[in-house]
């Protein structure tokens, strides 16, 4: 595949901004190139002001995000994307919103993760969930595991509260070094739960990283991997 035969990719970002920019470093790392023409050409739009999931959600009363992303999906389209990506798991709640709303192909991150997991971890019965109150709440993955036979375990109610707030924190642009300790200690509390493989559905949580006790399916990561294959190998998509 020449380069000018290439995909282009365009990116509904800004929830939040550093999650964004971090795809997009996974993208540029993940690319087998030798100059700046081998790069994947991304279109994106690093859009802070989609309004809050949080509000919109977890508190009931803020703006629907749905028409602003569907918004961004057309004009992202319109700018010569061949296919749209999300990187931000609570926002996929309004995924079909931007599907309805474009001609290409919008790729379901939540898909490709639970993918994953049926792939390499088909044997777990309990999987563990690290990501915003409002991934439950909306239960953006729990068919999806329902259907193969697989629970969410989730961290109680005071782990996940202190996990909300490394998420909030990372939204500041401000980490701290006690974040990853933060971070470490809910995911030693979904392992003292006998929860072996856990699923990092936050790209806050993603921008994080670090070593962690737990085994653990990253979505941006899994995104990244899939936009390179869609542009790279657009044979070899599954």
């Amino acid at each position: 595949m020449t380069h000018e035969t290439e995909k282009v990719a365009g990116i509904i970002g800004g929830m939040g901004p550093e999650a964004t920019v971090d795809l997009m470093q996974r993208i540029i790392r993940l690319t087998p190139a030798m100059d700046d023409k081998d790069h994947i050409r991304c279109i994106v739009d690093n859009n802070p002001k989609v309004p809050s999931r949080i509000k919109a959600i977890i508190e009931g009363g803020g703006e629907d995000p749905g028409p602003v992303m569907a918004d961004m999906g057309r004009r992202l389209e319109a700018w010569g994307a061949d296919f749209l990506v999300i990187p931000c798991n609570t926002a996929h709640y309004y995924y079909d919103a931007v599907q309805q709303a474009v001609k290409i192909p919008v790729i379901n991150m939540v898909d490709l993760v639970v993918a994953e997991v049926k792939t390499h971890y088909s044997g777990e019965k309990n999987i563990g969930m690290l990501a915003s109150p409002a991934v439950a709440i909306t239960k953006l993955y729990t068919p999806r595991f329902d259907a193969l036979g697989m629970a969410e375990i989730w961290p109680d109610p005071e782990h996940q509260d202190l996990l909300f707030n490394v998420i909030r924190q990372v939204k500041t642009g401000r980490i701290a070094p006690d974040l990853h300790q933060q971070y470490a200690k809910v995911c030693d509390h979904l392992r003292d739960r006998g929860v072996r493989v856990a699923i990092v559905a936050c790209t806050e949580l993603s921008v994080l990283g670090g070593d962690l006790p737990v085994s653990t399916i990253d979505a941006s990561q899994v995104l990244a991997e899939a936009i390179v294959r869609m542009v790279k190998h657009p044979l070899n998509t599954t």
